[in-house]
């Protein structure tokens, strides 16, 4: 079994907008990334993430049925992380300052993503990602491979429930003691505060960047 993961840049366009509502611009640009990456549309659901909750760590299994959902409409059930077991099934993030993790298991190959933000984090969102894994599939954290996205520094947003840590240092501490083992996790460490090829939602908010904007990242696997 193979494995894509593949980030999208600010040349990729937006790839969802403020209230999360699939645009014709940001439908078309979705199309666009995903057919570069051999992805088509139909077979791929959105991880939809929303605020207005208590739980930040819902995670869920998606099927067949549920190919095509949230990418064209907002028609799929929010979550904090998908899981698909069935090949040629793609999960698509779009991220703002959050940090986009594929979690995938190559024994019983098993994909997940997930999405771990400030609110997920300060729930030990990264620990309980591993934990769905284990408890509901029997994956054994030291098996499983991590793709991280890129996210901002510490400089410019600490985590403050963490000592002013990196969102991306809290991250690995929360893989870690899941179990996940340092050299499974393959980073990409471009800092989007500063890198002007990703979108930085925090960076627009405070008048650093002239258009707002997500990326996002997509995984599937295939034979």
């Amino acid at each position: 079994m193979k494995i894509i993961v593949a980030i999208s840049k600010v040349i990729d366009g937006n790839m969802s907008n403020s209230i999360d509502k699939a645009d014709r611009k940001i439908v078309a640009n979705r199309k666009s990334f995903l057919a570069k990456n051999k992805i088509d549309i139909d077979q791929t659901t959105k991880v939809a993430v929303v605020y207005n909750k208590e739980n930040y760590c819902n995670y869920r299994e998606v099927f067949e049925k549920d190919k095509g959902k949230g990418i064209l409409f907002d028609d799929i059930d929010a979550a904090d992380a998908l899981v698909a077991r069935e090949i040629n099934h793609a999960l698509f993030l779009p991220i703002a300052d959050c940090v986009g993790a594929v979690i995938f298991d190559p024994i019983k190959n098993i994909l997940m993503v997930s999405h771990l933000g400030r609110h997920s984090l300060e729930q030990n969102g990264g620990y309980k990602s591993v934990k769905f894994l284990h408890d509901n599939y029997n994956c054994q954290p030291a098996e499983l491979l991590v793709w991280l996205s890129p996210a901002p520094g510490p400089d410019v947003y600490p985590m403050h429930a963490f000592n002013g840590r990196s969102i991306k240092n809290v991250v690995f501490h929360q893989l870690q003691l899941a179990g996940i083992i340092p050299k499974n996790i393959d980073d990409d460490s471009a800092d989007t505060s500063k890198d002007l090829s990703y979108f930085s939602h925090s960076e627009f908010l405070k008048g650093n960047r002239i258009d707002d904007g997500r990326f996002a990242i997509v995984a599937m696997m295939y034979d």
